[in-house]
């Protein structure tokens, strides 16, 4: 806090030559001062230089009084930790994702171990976590957890269900409880992702995937009718 005052008017002391009143006694006053050897206007300056010393000395005192009294009687305050927010997100788990993992054959290990090596890490904004079993043919990203799975059982389908081409790869859609099932249909190894529902647009979440999976997974040549680009 600042000493000086907020006011800009200040009272200054009165003009050494302003008149006093009873001005022949005063005079009288004067000449014995005088005698005495003691000037009058020395004496004036004298008492107004105490007078200026104590009230310097007496304003810090009064300033330092107030801010004690003001620290007694405030309010606590509280401390600097941050308070809850409804708005704030919840942390996003970064645990092991529970996936099985079959066993395969040893071309389909290959294959499988070369796509998984090639995925990014992260899907969209969804960062890539570790999985429980098979991490050379599974893989998860973001909470909730979106999984590919290499390697597993080719979906069935007819020939009238719709087919989506994304980044040169087909897949086969199916709604399952609580996410969206896609999986690959005219690769050599079936590639599956399970997209929550949490995420719109379930086919925008494969094209990463996509990507990869046309850089390191051989297609076939007998493909669905379906997978033909128009």
């Amino acid at each position: 806090m600042s000493r000086l005052p907020d006011s800009s008017e200040t009272t200054t002391p009165a003009p050494d030559d302003a008149p006093t009143p009873g001005g022949d006694t005063a005079a009288r006053q004067s000449d014995t001062d005088g005698a005495d050897g003691a000037p009058e206007g020395g004496r004036d300056r004298s008492n107004r230089g105490a007078a200026l010393i104590a009230t310097a000395v007496a304003l810090p005192a009064t300033v330092l009084a107030g801010v004690l009294a003001f620290n007694q009687f405030a309010p606590d305050q509280p401390g600097s930790e941050p308070s809850a927010s409804a708005t704030t997100p919840a942390p996003l788990s970064t645990a092991a994702v529970e996936m099985a993992a079959p066993a395969l054959a040893e071309r389909p290990a290959t294959v499988c171990r070369a796509l998984l090596s090639q995925l990014p890490p992260t899907i969209r904004d969804l960062p890539q976590r570790p999985v429980t079993a098979g991490p050379e043919q599974n893989a998860a990203y973001g909470d909730p957890a979106l999984t590919v799975a290499c390697g597993g059982a080719a979906p069935t389908f007819a020939d009238t269900d719709k087919l989506w081409l994304v980044n040169r790869v087909c897949w086969y859609g199916n709604e399952e409880e609580g996410s969206t099932v896609l999986s690959t249909v005219d690769r050599e190894m079936t590639v599956t992702v399970r997209v929550p529902d949490d995420y719109d647009q379930p086919l925008q979440w494969v094209s990463p995937v996509s990507e990869t999976i046309a850089a390191t997974v051989l297609s076939v040549d007998d493909a669905p009718t379906g997978c033909r680009p128009e």
